[in-house]
């Protein structure tokens, strides 16, 4: 049976990785596969590798014992960051340990575990699509908020701090 284990993450924390988690364990007990560790979080998928507590305890986890494969739901889960998440696929890689992208059916590791080409161009270009999705919903936050900072302004209502304000010299 081989060993798994399942990578999760969302972007705010409003939202919740659990359906991501569940939606894996339930595919990986379908398949046969045994889910030995889960790691998810609530980070920027835009975030390094450094600044990822998950991806550094799954990478160590991994390091540490006999793992065949990582199960994520979608690629930019793994990050929208393109080059630290090809990062990640190297590492894992290197251990001879393959990414399961679920919604596309895909693996980077090939049956002899060598890195699939087909998969590496697809991957490339699944995770360039994440990152600018990324760029995009930035751009329209800031058309938004520029949008709505205009039409508070057409309608007299006062942003930002009050006239005198002094940012108080002690931390809490």
């Amino acid at each position: 049976m081989d060993k798994v284990v399942i990578l999760g993450r969302v972007s705010t924390d409003k939202q919740d990785y659990q359906r991501q988690v569940v939606e894996l364990q339930e595919y990986c007990n379908k398949v046969g596969w045994e889910v030995v560790g889960v790691f998810a979080n609530k980070v920027s998928g835009a975030k390094t590798i450094e600044e990822r507590s998950e991806l550094q305890d799954m990478l160590q986890f991994i390091k540490e014992n006999e793992i065949d494969r990582v199960v994520c739901l979608e690629v930019s889960r793994l990050g929208r960051n393109t080059l630290e998440s090809l990062k990640v696929i190297q590492i894992l890689n290197e251990h001879k340990v393959s990414l399961f992208i679920k919604n596309y059916n895909i693996e980077t590791l090939d049956s002899n575990g060598k890195p699939n080409p087909i998969t590496s161009l697809i991957t490339t270009i699944l995770l360039e699509i994440a990152s600018m999705e990324r760029q995009t919903i930035r751009e329209r936050m800031q058309s938004g908020q520029k949008q709505y900072i205009e039409r508070c302004k057409k309608i007299g209502i006062k942003m930002g701090r009050e006239v005198g304000y002094k940012k108080p010299d002690h931390d809490y």
